[in-house]
């Protein structure tokens, strides 16, 4: 590629790729499906009544307030309600972007301090070709694997914490390596992050910034070029305001709710049933990575961490593979001593991954490049057998219980089996003759394509079966709901509705509640189990509408 064209050519090639692959992941096809209950329609549904009341201090949910979060993510919602309308686009929008502008980024630092390094040595050979080498592919791997791709297209807080932590710091990487004023973008991000979940926004990147520096023997002169007062100053003035002026409205319940059980609880106990094992999160890596997580270990091992002394010698400029893995290994490591684990609390360690596995595949050709891309190849085929299996695997969900025949017969499962097999294939070809270098080029092509044919497709899917019946029932709600009746859903709770009602719900759990005996005239939405149940315990009932697995019916007590 350098020799057919110009070096400018070839970034305006890299960087054409890179917003195809981009769009693709992110925003196409954004608002192709339902939101996705439990989690997402309550974000959704508490930006939506911030947006109709006015009220940017307080989210609120079904007419209670919602403490799971600081504002950032109600705030981004709701501004793009006023933009685009209430809809999945907006809620979904400004996860989006914060993916995207992080693999921005991460491409933009990469051309410039892509360093390669291996066999001691940082001297690359056409330096300037390696870097956008190392930059395309640490931008592509970023936005296309299965972590960073739902989260990205998940209207909750999580990828707008990974995008702002991840801002955060490769600023401190520009500051520290090339431009102090950098340092200011640090706090800055920080101070968004903190808006978006809280205390974890600034331990994160304090925690990597900590170890990075005492690693690299720098933690004095950090401490005097880092700005600390005025940069702290600075977050303070970011986040102070909506902090205090929501402790001024609600006082010692806010206090107890988010920083007690949101923060402190989360890191020390179990929360909602949220346990896992000591090694869940070496599991949701090596998963959520894929098709590049093979490779990770030879990338990680490849930067030398245990040759402190070289590290030490290097310029600072040189010294972003080393950043890199330890923002992989901090964080990797402190959410797996925090006892609740979920899957989305490893995403700020995402970025890191890509970037150290865009230097490998950039860097000189090793043994252990060739034992990358041999694995890499083997997991391809692994994953065309289990694409192909995965009809057969699913099921068990009663809310869906047409879904496995449905993915057979869209045959979606059938072509990513197909994919993942030609990937194998090419693999294969590459390593024959000698090109081991171009496998990344397979899995960013292989799992771009499968994203089309098979993961947007099997998504909307799963909506038909358990999201659409809900919104059918929805606009049947809003038709036929009179002005004193109250709507109530039994036996569940789904947010969505909610959200697509725009009305307040009774949630009940069982279906001869006394609460819901006390409303008088109610339409309820339930399994019909429940609305059996349910139209047993009044004075008469009439099933409305059968959508899918729920029923909706007016009841009379």
């Amino acid at each position: 590629m350098a020799s057919a064209s110009s070096p400018l050519s070839v970034r305006w090639i890299a960087i054409i790729t890179v917003a195809i692959a981009l769009f693709i992941a992110f925003f196409w096809r954004l608002d192709s499906i339902g939101l996705v209950d439990e989690t997402e329609p309550l974000f959704a549904e508490a930006s939506r009544q911030m947006y109709a009341t006015g009220d940017w201090i307080t989210p609120y949910f079904n007419g209670e307030t919602r403490f799971d979060k600081p504002p950032l993510v109600y705030w981004g919602m709701a501004l793009c309600f006023h933009i685009f309308g209430v809809g999945e686009w907006g809620v979904r929008l400004p996860s989006a972007l914060a993916a995207a502008g992080l693999a921005g980024f991460s491409f933009y630092t990469l051309l410039r301090f892509g360093y390669s390094h291996g066999n001691k040595t940082a001297d690359i050979a056409n330096k300037q070709q390696a870097f956008t080498l190392a930059a395309l592919v640490s931008a592509v791997a970023m936005g296309l694997h299965p972590e960073t791709l739902v989260w990205a297209r998940t209207g909750v807080s999580d990828m707008l914490l990974s995008g702002c932590i991840g801002a955060a710091l490769l600023c401190f990487f520009w500051g520290y390596a090339q431009e102090s004023r950098w340092y200011y973008g640090f706090y800055l991000f920080i101070a968004l992050a903190v808006l978006d979940k809280g205390p974890v926004g600034v331990v994160i990147p304090g925690l990597v910034v900590t170890v990075f520096a005492g690693y690299v023997g720098q933690i004095r002169n950090l401490l005097k070029e880092i700005k600390l007062l005025r940069g702290s100053l600075l977050t303070l003035l970011i986040t102070m305001p909506w902090f205090i002026a929501v402790i001024a409205i609600h006082g010692q319940t806010y206090i107890d709710s988010f920083f007690g059980y949101h923060n402190y609880e989360r890191f020390t106990d179990v929360v909602n049933g949220h346990a896992a094992p000591w090694y869940f999160y070496f599991a949701v890596v090596a998963i959520g990575f894929l098709p590049w997580s093979p490779g990770l270990p030879f990338a990680m091992a490849r930067l030398q961490p245990f040759a402190i002394g070289y590290w030490r010698r290097q310029p600072r400029e040189k010294q972003l593979g080393l950043f890199a893995l330890i923002w992989f290994l901090a964080i990797f490591c402190f959410f797996t001593a925090a006892v609740t684990k979920l899957p989305s609390y490893v995403l700020p360690l995402m970025p890191a991954a890509a970037i150290m596995i865009g230097l490998m595949w950039a860097g000189p050709i090793q043994r252990g490049t060739w034992i990358s891309a041999a694995l890499t190849i083997v997991f391809f085929g692994i994953l065309a057998v289990a694409s192909y299996l995965t009809p057969t695997w699913l099921g068990g969900d009663p809310v869906m219980p047409n879904l496995p025949e449905l993915v057979k017969e869209s045959q979606a499962m059938l072509h990513g089996s197909i994919v993942w097999s030609l990937a194998t294939l090419s693999g294969l070809g590459l390593l024959l003759v000698r090109k081991v270098r171009w496998v990344w080029a397979v899995s960013f092509i292989a799992f771009m394509v499968f994203t089309v044919v098979s993961i947007l497709p099997i998504a909307q899917i799963a909506d038909s079966q358990r999201q659409l019946p809900l919104r059918q029932l929805a606009q049947t709600i809003q038709a036929e709901q009179q002005p004193d009746e109250t709507l109530a859903m039994v036996g569940f709770m789904k947010p969505s509705l909610a959200f697509y009602t725009q009305r307040p719900i009774l949630y009940v759990y069982n279906p001869d509640s006394e609460q819901l005996k006390a409303t008088g005239q109610v339409l309820v939405v339930g399994h019909p189990d429940e609305i059996e149940t349910s139209i047993s315990h009044s004075q008469s009932g009439k099933i409305i509408e059968t959508a899918g697995t729920y029923q909706l019916a007016r009841l009379i007590f």
